[in-house]
C-alpha cells in the first residue's frame, strides 16, 4: 500500500483532495492542445490515460505535435522527427537549427514585465521585457567581442537574479554553451565542474550575503581563474560591493564594461543544428567527479515548452516562482517559464531569514500564482509553525509545486490545512539527467493525498521488476521505456559514450533506469519511494528512505535523519538510524521506543531500526540531497574521502562523525 493509500474506514484514501473545477478544465492550456489534436490531426482522447499512452507510445507522432502546436522556429528542414527508438542514440529534427533563447523573446510586449526580483540585500524589483532584451543584446555584444561562438562555454559563479539570467540567455543567444555554480559552492567542487569542459569566459560575483552574513568569494573567483588554463576572461559581477577591489583576478573586468562593449546592440540569434549544446548539468557529485551532462537546444526547447505550457499551465498573468539557487537544475527549468506568457519571481538568499515566513511574503509581495519549493522546505514550515496566509494576501496563488524529494502526506494535509482547499499542489519527480519531471502535475486531474497526479506527456514511465516485468501497484524501479528529446546528448568528455550507458542503460539494456523506486497505482497516479540505490531490503520486503524519514520526523524532537542498511553475513543485515536532535532534546530510552514505534506503525515491523544514533549534522550535497551511499560505504569500511567528495558537500565535517564511528565498529 502506497503513502497516499492509508486504510480508512470511510474511503477517505480514494476521495481526491482537490479537483479542478470545470472552468479550470476548460481553460488550461493541456485542454486547448487536446482540442488542437481533435481538430488538427483527427485524434481523439477520452480521458487524460489515453491522451498519456498515445504520446508515450508513439514519440515520433507526438513531438511532432508539439513542434507544430508551438510553432517552432528553424532553419533548414529535417526528414524525420526521430532517427531510432533505440537507447541511448537516438537523434531528434536532424538537420532543422534552432535558438533556444529566439523563443524567449518572440511576440513580446517590451512593456509587460518578465522577471520580478528580491533578494536578503535588494528590495523587491521588476525587469520588463524591453529591458530583458536590451541587457542580453548588450551581453551577447561583449561575450561576441571576448571571443565567444557556438559551441564555446561560459560559466556563471552567480547567484539567482536577472543578471544571471542576462548572461545565459546572452550565451544562448550566441549558440555558447552555459553552466551555472552557486556562489556557496567551495572552489574545489566548482572547479571540479567548470574544469571539465574547459570554458573561455567565467562571470562571477565578488561575494555574497546568506543569512545575513557576507560572505567575500573573490579569493575564490581567483583561484578559479588560475585552476583553469582554458579561460581567456573573467567577469565580475559586484553584488556585495558596489566597488570591489578586484587586484587579486587575473583577465578580470567587470560588468559593467561587458554590458558597455556595445550598449545600443540589436539581439540577435544564432540558430545551431537541434543537438548543439545548450547547458550542461551536473551529478550531484558525492563520488569522483560530477558527471557533466550535456542537453541540447532543441531537445530542451521541446520538452520545455511542453512542461511549461501543458503541464504547468503557466500562462499570461501568472507569477512563477521556484526557490532555488543556479547550482540545481530547478534554476534552468524556472528560467524556462520565460517561454511561456508568464513572468517567473527569483530570489536569492536564505529561505529561512529572519524567518520561515520570508518566502511567503515574498509570494504576497509579488503576487505569485504558482509557488515552486521543495518537500524539506514544507516540512520545516511544518515544524516552525508557519501560517502562510496569515496576515498577508495570498488570493493570487493558485498552485503549490513541490520537488527535491517525496512531498510526504502530512505535507499534503498541511497545504490544504493552511494555503486553501482550492490549492491545486503538485509533488513532481524528474531529474538534473532529463532537466524535467516527468511525473507530476497535471492542472486537469485530481489530487490525491501522497500521489503525484501523473506521468508526463512524452515521458514512457514505468514501473518495472528485477526481469524487466512492468508492475502497477507495487514497487519497481523507475524506468523510462522510450525516448525524450531532453535526454543527454552525452557527457562532456565521455569520448566512446561509456559512462553515458553505465549511468542508465546497463541494468535494462536499451531502457533508461533512473535510480528511483517509483509505483503507479491503478488510478495512474505515482508514488515515489525514494533512490533504489538507498532502499531499505529487510525479509524481501523493500522500503524506499522517504518512508522512513517520514516516519522519523513526524516526531518535534528530531529534526533530521539518516538511514543505512549495512549487508552483515547470515543476517538480514544491520540498519542503524542517524537523527538531528531539537535544541533542548536528549536521545534516551524513551525516545529511542518512539522512534521504533513510528516506523513499526508507519512503515513496518521489519524496517524498524537495529539502533538510533545521534549526530550534529547529516551529510548533504550542496543541492540538498542526503548522501545516503556514501555514508553506506564509509560504515562498511571506505575511506571518507574515497567515498564523497568533501567539496561536493554543503557540510562537509559531518563526515568525520562517521568516519569515527566506522573505525570503532571495527
Amino acid at each position: 500500500m502506497s503513502p497516499g493509500a492509508e486504510a480508512s474506514g470511510d474511503g477517505a484514501a480514494d476521495r481526491p483532495l482537490w479537483q479542478p473545477s470545470a472552468e479550470a478544465v476548460a481553460g488550461s492550456k493541456l485542454t486547448a492542445y487536446v482540442d488542437w489534436l481533435r481538430e488538427e490531426r483527427q485524434l481523439e482522447f477520452d480521458d487524460y490515460d489515453q491522451l498519456w499512452r498515445w504520446s508515450a507510445s508513439e514519440p515520433e507522432q507526438f513531438w511532432q505535435t508539439i513542434w507544430d502546436y508551438f510553432a517552432v522556429i528553424s532553419s533548414g528542414s529535417y526528414e524525420r522527427v526521430l532517427d531510432t527508438r533505440t537507447m541511448p542514440g537516438a537523434g531528434w529534427f536532424e538537420g532543422a537549427e534552432v535558438n533556444y533563447a529566439e523563443h524567449i523573446f518572440r511576440d513580446r510586449d517590451d512593456s509587460a514585465v518578465a522577471i520580478f526580483a528580491a533578494s536578503e540585500t535588494r528590495p523587491l524589483t521588476e525587469t520588463s521585457w524591453g529591458e530583458l532584451r536590451a541587457g542580453v543584446a548588450a551581453a551577447a555584444a561583449g561575450l561576441k567581442a571576448l571571443g565567444v561562438g557556438p559551441g564555446d562555454r561560459v560559466v556563471g559563479y552567480l547567484p539567482n537574479t536577472p543578471e544571471t539570467i542576462v548572461a545565459f540567455l546572452a550565451t544562448a543567444s550566441l549558440g555558447a554553451v552555459w553552466s551555472s555554480c552557486s556562489p556557496d559552492f567551495g572552489a574545489g567542487a566548482v572547479t571540479d565542474r567548470f574544469a571539465q569542459i574547459e570554458p573561455k569566459v567565467l562571470l562571477a560575483v565578488d561575494g555574497y550575503t546568506y543569512g545575513g552574513k557576507e560572505f567575500d568569494r573573490r579569493g575564490v573567483v581567483g583561484e578559479l581563474a588560475r585552476s583553469m588554463p582554458s579561460l581567456e576572461r573573467v567577469v565580475v559581477l559586484p553584488y556585495l560591493d558596489p566597488s570591489p577591489e578586484l587586484t587579486g583576478i587575473p583577465e578580470c573586468s567587470t560588468w559593467a564594461d561587458l554590458l558597455a562593449t556595445d550598449p545600443a546592440a540589436e539581439l540577435t540569434f544564432t540558430r545551431v543544428p537541434f543537438a548543439h549544446p545548450l547547458w550542461v548539468l551536473y551529478s550531484s557529485g558525492t563520488t569522483g567527479l560530477p558527471k557533466p551532462i550535456v542537453q541540447s537546444q532543441g531537445g530542451i526547447l521541446l520538452e520545455h515548452l511542453k512542461k511549461m505550457n501543458l503541464h504547468l499551465d503557466a500562462g499570461p498573468g501568472d507569477r512563477v516562482f521556484w526557490f532555488t539557487t543556479t547550482g540545481w537544475m530547478m534554476w534552468n527549468f524556472l528560467v524556462s517559464c520565460l517561454l511561456t506568457e508568464a513572468a517567473i519571481v527569483v530570489y536569492d538568499g536564505n529561505p529561512g531569514h529572519p524567518d520561515m515566513e520570508t518566502l511567503w511574503q515574498l509570494a504576497a509581495d509579488a503576487g505569485v500564482t504558482c509557488f515552486g519549493t521543495s518537500a524539506s522546505y514544507i516540512s520545516a514550515c511544518m515544524k516552525a509553525g508557519v501560517e502562510p496566509a496569515r496576515g498577508r494576501d495570498l488570493s493570487r496563488l493558485r498552485a503549490v509545486g513541490s520537488t527535491g524529494s517525496p512531498l510526504a502526506p502530512e505535507g499534503f494535509d498541511w497545504v490544504y490545512d493552511r494555503i486553501g482547499s482550492d490549492t491545486w499542489l503538485f509533488s513532481t519527480s524528474g531529474g538534473t539527467d532529463l532537466c524535467t519531471a516527468f511525473v507530476g502535475g497535471v492542472p486537469t486531474l485530481p489530487v490525491y493525498r501522497g500521489e503525484l497526479q501523473g506521468r508526463a506527456l512524452g515521458a514512457a514511465v514505468e514501473a518495472w521488476d528485477e526481469s524487466g516485468k512492468p508492475l502497477t501497484g507495487e514497487v519497481g524501479e523507475l524506468v523510462i521505456t522510450e525516448p525524450m528529446p531532453s535526454m543527454p546528448i552525452y557527457f562532456w568528455g565521455d569520448e566512446d559514450g561509456s559512462k553515458y550507458r553505465e549511468s542508465y542503460f546497463d541494468h535494462y539494456p536499451g531502457v533508461w533506469r533512473h535510480g528511483d523506486w517509483i509505483e503507479i497505482t491503478s488510478r495512474g497516479t505515482a508514488v515515489i519511494h525514494g533512490r533504489s540505490d538507498s532502499t531499505i531490503n529487510r525479509g524481501g520486503i523493500r522500503m524506499g528512505t522517504a518512508e522512513i524519514y517520514r516516519a522519523v520526523l513526524a516526531l518535534p524532537e528530531i529534526t533530521d535523519a539518516l538511514v543505512v542498511d549495512i549487508p552483515k553475513p547470515g543476517t538480514e543485515g544491520w540498519m542503524p538510524l542517524f537523527v538531528v536532535l531539537a535544541d533542548g532534546c536528549q536521545l534516551d530510552g524513551r525516545l529511542s521506543d518512539r522512534v521504533a514505534r513510528e516506523v513499526r506503525a508507519r512503515c513496518s515491523p521489519r524496517h524498524v531500526p537495529d539502533e538510533v544514533v545521534e549526530v550534529e549534522s547529516v551529510p548533504r550535497t550542496l543541492s540538498g540531497k542526503i548522501l545516503e551511499v556514501p555514508v553506506k560505504r564509509i560504515l562498511a569500511g571506505t575511506p571518507a574521502d574515497q567515498a564523497a567528495s568533501r567539496d561536493s558537500l554543503a557540510n562537509p565535517e559531518s563526515l568525520d562523525f562517521f568516519a569515527d564511528y566506522a573505525r570503532q565498529l571495527g
